[in-house]
């Protein structure tokens, strides 16, 4: 009984073993597989492409305290805080929903809410249109030449 048992099993795998696997389904006709697709392939966005996402803002309740650049934060300058950016460069951002852009330079770290990509003064807020929002969907590009721009040091935050 044991035998058939074991034999039956080897059969069984060594048919299994030598079946055809299943074919990809193919596109419908008609379409060659790229258009209409939702999804962004990296490969086709230019170099300076650093993600799409939501942006929001912050303000008045840290104008004049420390970023984590250590420089002093103005709501009334083009700056940002961004996660993994370094300090200084510079990052277009571009609204996806009326189109405007501006440039900011980063300064800060953040955002620390799920979801978001970038967080902006209230001057390059107002620029994009997003003040009454809040929110807006955003683009961001590494700015042409990638500069670095460096904070001259009366407006570095002294600690207390």
């Amino acid at each position: 009984m044991r035998g058939r048992t074991a034999l039956l099993l080897l059969g069984m795998g060594l048919c299994a073993g030598c079946a055809s696997r299943a074919a990809k389904p193919q596109p419908p006709e008609g379409s060659s597989g790229g258009e209409g697709t939702k999804v962004t392939r990296r490969e086709k966005m230019p170099r300076n492409y650093l993600g799409e996402g939501l942006a929001s803002f912050y303000g008045p309740g840290l104008h004049g305290r420390p970023t984590a650049s250590g420089e002093k934060f103005n709501q009334n300058a083009l700056t940002a805080a961004h996660r993994t950016e370094r300090f200084g460069s510079c990052v277009k951002v571009m609204n996806m929903e009326n189109g405007r852009q501006v440039e900011v330079r980063v300064n800060d770290r953040g955002p620390f809410v799920d979801g978001r990509i970038i967080d902006l003064s209230k001057a390059a807020a107002k620029q994009l249109g997003m003040l009454d929002k809040g929110l807006a969907r955003v683009r961001l590009y590494r700015c042409g030449s990638d500069r670095v721009s460096h904070v001259p040091v009366e407006f570095w935050a002294v600690p207390a």
